[in-house]
């Protein structure tokens, strides 16, 4: 769809934080998914997470999941249907290294995006993270916000949005979905990292 001029070199030294709902499934836009009978894969995800875990070292999901905190759901239902998530990109050859999620309902709570923790709790859980050699990709301008703190490189999948303006101050590409982008990245001519 579109990206700056600057597209980073991905190799193994890099970490992949993926949002989820809008990313991996189809989002439940004003609701959340709440049993594992409502999650839906977006198009090429599957295809998607195969060919970036051939070049990401490290992917980690970071998501908002508020429900947990209001009672719409449980913790131990989050569990499954991240488990069977993790389990059905797997059968496709794909991975995810480890799932956060923040649950509580204060957009103040340090984990929930924007704010940093859910990757600071990454990092020391795979302390070779860098965040300058990190990509974020999310559909929201929170998880744009979220990955600029850290001096990560941003792109927006434009589920629920328009797309933004290009050049913008928080997002560093954006396109349609993440089929798109990781042909893109897998594809890409390797240039240095500014």
């Amino acid at each position: 769809m579109e990206a700056g001029s600057y597209k980073p070199t991905i190799n193994p030294s890099w970490t992949l934080f993926l949002d989820r709902d809008g990313v991996i499934n189809v989002e439940s836009v004003g609701s959340y998914i709440t049993n594992w009978e409502e999650f839906q894969f977006h198009d090429g995800v599957l295809e998607a997470m195969r060919l970036l875990s051939q070049v990401f070292g490290r992917i980690v999901v970071v998501s908002n999941q508020r429900g947990v905190g209001r009672g719409i759901m449980t913790l131990d239902t989050l569990r499954e249907i991240h488990a069977n998530m993790q389990s059905a990109i797997k059968r496709h050859g794909g991975r995810i290294d480890k799932i956060y999620a923040a649950t509580a309902v204060s957009d103040e709570d340090h984990n929930r995006k924007p704010n940093t923790g859910m990757a600071l709790q990454a990092q020391q859980d795979f302390p070779e993270i860098d965040f300058r050699k990190s990509v974020m990709i999310g559909n929201s301008m929170s998880d744009m916000e979220f990955g600029k703190r850290l001096s990560m490189y941003t792109v927006l999948l434009t589920s629920k949005l328009e797309p933004v303006a290009m050049p913008n101050d928080i997002v560093d590409a954006q396109y349609s979905a993440l089929i798109d982008w990781a042909a893109t990245a897998v594809a890409a001519e390797p240039v240095q990292h500014g």
